[in-house]
């Protein structure tokens, strides 16, 4: 087994600058990990391509791309397309004739343009594309894990979407959510994730489609939150909505909102996905939650599935002052998973001698 570093949910090229790597001195905490280690593994949603042009996105991108490649020189990496980066595979996905498997393999130029762009930005690394995940030795496989969001019981935009997708696009009476292979997730969520891109690409996306929505949602309910009449009365109507939506044959959807219901919920789903497709592994490292995993604080037995499989977040490197409460929150950006042969993966917090001034965009 390659002695691999595994990093989710870069998010380069936000317009606000949330994306830590791009902040002052963080950088360095990133390529210093790389020290000794064989192949990088960049686990989706690498690039932020809900909030702007494509080529807009990798121009603020290049930099850190740029100096990645410098630091590898010819080891390898791995890239796999996640949610809000799923454009990256676009060409090769639809031009595929076999059934998807866990572990797919191409080159950058027969992916898309944007991962060939990629793969010349971290030049001269060894760059392949990898969906919708990849086995990084005997019984470890590491996939961004979108797809958990079929399953996810807390009512995001995002959530509601693909239910919605479901509802089209399986055939005959099967529910919504009833998937049992990588093609059946992708006939869910590939239509979804195309629409998002051909908005953001027209320049005009709106706070839905990049994700503020949603972020603006949670805030509203809030306990603590005070503000316009509107504001004071969402969280009246949220119950209600979330009723709603389990009529109409969309959930289930619970009505709580909360980070510790984040986490259930997000476990229980990966559970879910790990059992749907039928990974036989004892580890299973994912991303897309944002929330690192397993700390020292939280319960063995939620990040184990019930066949087995210990569950690893590799948390984000964007920087949230919604989520991100202090170092020691488990939204604190700047995380990774070591994998080493022979030994369970460990998770690095790489920058949790940070503050919350050094990391913000507005500092």
């Amino acid at each position: 087994m390659a002695r691999t570093l595994v990093v989710s949910d870069l998010h380069l090229g936000t317009r606000a600058g949330s994306d830590v790597l791009r902040r002052e001195g963080v950088l360095e905490a990133l390529l210093g990990a790389l020290e000794g280690v064989e192949r990088l593994v960049l686990l989706g949603d690498t690039l932020e391509l809900r909030q702007g042009e494509a080529r807009a996105v990798l121009g603020r991108a290049q930099a850190v791309l740029g100096r990645l490649g410098e630091q590898l020189g010819e080891r390898s990496v791995v890239l796999v397309p996640g949610n809000h980066d799923h454009a990256l595979a676009h060409s090769w996905l639809e031009r595929r004739t076999a059934p998807l498997g866990l572990d797919q393999r191409c080159t950058p130029s027969e992916a898309s343009f944007l991962a060939e762009a990629i793969a010349e930005l971290l030049a001269p690394a060894a760059v392949e594309v990898a969906y919708p995940g990849l086995w990084l030795g005997e019984g470890v496989y590491a996939m961004h894990a979108h797809q958990l969001d079929l399953h996810m019981t807390v009512p995001t935009i995002e959530r509601l979407a693909v239910a919605v997708s479901g509802r089209v696009s399986l055939a005959g009476d099967r529910r919504w959510d009833d998937v049992r292979s990588v093609e059946d997730y992708e006939a869910v969520i590939s239509p979804v994730y195309a629409w998002v891109h051909a908005a953001a690409q027209s320049g005009r996306a709106s706070d839905t489609v990049d994700g503020g929505r949603t972020v603006k949602a949670w805030n509203a309910l809030r306990p603590s939150r005070a503000g316009a009449l509107r504001s004071r009365a969402f969280p009246l109507a949220f119950p209600w909505l979330v009723r709603a939506a389990n009529a109409a044959g969309l959930g289930p959807l619970r009505g709580e909102l909360s980070t510790a219901e984040l986490r259930r919920a997000g476990l229980l789903a990966a559970s879910v996905l790990v059992e749907r497709l039928g990974i036989d592994a004892r580890h299973v490292i994912f991303g897309h939650t944002h929330r690192a995993g397993m700390l020292e604080d939280d319960e063995p037995a939620e990040w184990l599935t019930p066949n087995g499989t210990r569950l690893h977040n590799a948390g984000c490197w964007v920087y949230s002052s919604t989520f991100a409460t202090g170092p020691q929150s488990p939204y604190w950006p700047g995380t990774a998973v070591l994998v080493e042969d022979g030994e369970p993966p460990r998770l690095l917090r790489l920058l949790a001698d940070r503050s919350a001034a050094q990391l913000s965009a507005t500092s």
